[in-house]
């Protein structure tokens, strides 16, 4: 099988089990994003050393979750395929608050905003944190325009984010680089 198709070619894409949709699509905006944070997550993988390396075990967790929710997001309710794919429940979110516990709980509390950065790997897992959050957004506007997006799934990605960074902060902690604090410019 051929990697390329030219049935996009129009600027159109298929969805799981459905009709053809435009490319800026709200629904393949939002899978598309759960695509880049998958990316970006892979991005921090490869960066994990020795302080860090307690930390790919969860991040493969996050990529596996971010297919199931494109996944998810690729398939609207009642589409042929429904049932071929997995939804966010809220396990999968319980899971991620089990998760930011392990690694926020050896971190000093946040006493004040901190700049995104410190070791690579912490300024790595800060970028997929706001790719998260980017998708996110993209999946509150296919929801507000259509629908077919469940409350679990946008839990799930809202604790995503909350995870990347209890997780930048903790590489951080490891890897003995303090956070550093936002400070007013001119203050």
């Amino acid at each position: 099988m051929r990697l390329y198709t030219k049935t996009g070619d129009d600027g159109t894409t298929g969805l799981f089990g459905c009709e053809r949709v435009s490319k800026d699509h709200p629904r393949v905006v939002a899978y598309g994003d759960a695509d880049a944070l998958c990316a970006h997550l892979g991005l921090a993988v490869v960066a994990l050393d020795d302080a860090t390396e307690l930390m790919r075990d969860y991040l493969l967790h996050l990529q596996r979750g971010c297919f199931d929710l494109g996944a998810d997001l690729a398939t609207p309710p009642g589409s042929a395929h429904e049932d071929k794919v997995r939804r966010m429940t809220e396990a999968d979110v319980s899971l991620l608050e089990g998760h930011i516990d392990i690694f926020d709980g050896d971190n000093s509390p946040l006493t004040e905003f901190i700049l995104p950065g410190g070791c690579e790997v912490a300024s790595r897992l800060h970028v997929a944190r706001t790719t998260a959050r980017a998708c996110e957004r993209s999946m509150l506007t296919l929801r507000d325009a259509e629908g077919g997006v469940s409350d679990a799934a946008v839990q799930w990605i809202n604790r995503c984010s909350d995870l990347l960074f209890a997780q930048a902060r903790a590489a951080n902690r490891l890897s003995g680089v303090p956070d550093v604090p936002w400070q007013q410019e001119g203050g």
